[in-house]
């Protein structure tokens, strides 16, 4: 991805909500399970869209989500936690070590 594509995709991750939370941050996370691959894919209502392609049955969703949100900001796996909703598709994450600058900023350089 080219510094250009970063500052144009910068835009959409501005409308992400995330909200800084003693040394980390929350965030509202839209999953889309059994999709073709896991990727973050963008920013819609305020929340982070992202793609995955486990199913939801026996939490192989959401261990798949932590994942790949750990992978995509940079902190270790039991840094993210599922604050709420995790048998819905919408949930609030909780993300430790990281700013909400940092976040988006990483954000930005791993949607696909």
């Amino acid at each position: 991805m080219t510094k250009r594509d970063q500052t144009e995709g910068s835009g959409e991750f501005d409308r992400l909500i995330l909200n800084d939370r003693g040394g980390g941050i929350r965030m509202s996370v839209h999953v889309k399970p059994r999709s073709s691959r896991s990727a973050i894919l963008g920013v819609r209502d305020g929340s982070l869209e992202v793609a995955l392609t486990s199913p939801p049955a026996d939490g192989a969703a959401n261990g798949e989500l932590c994942r790949l949100l750990a992978g995509a900001l940079g902190v270790r796996q039991t840094g993210v936690e599922i604050a709420t909703g995790a048998s819905s598709r919408q949930k609030l994450i909780d993300v430790a070590g990281v700013t909400a600058a940092d976040a988006r900023s990483r954000l930005v350089g791993a949607k696909r």
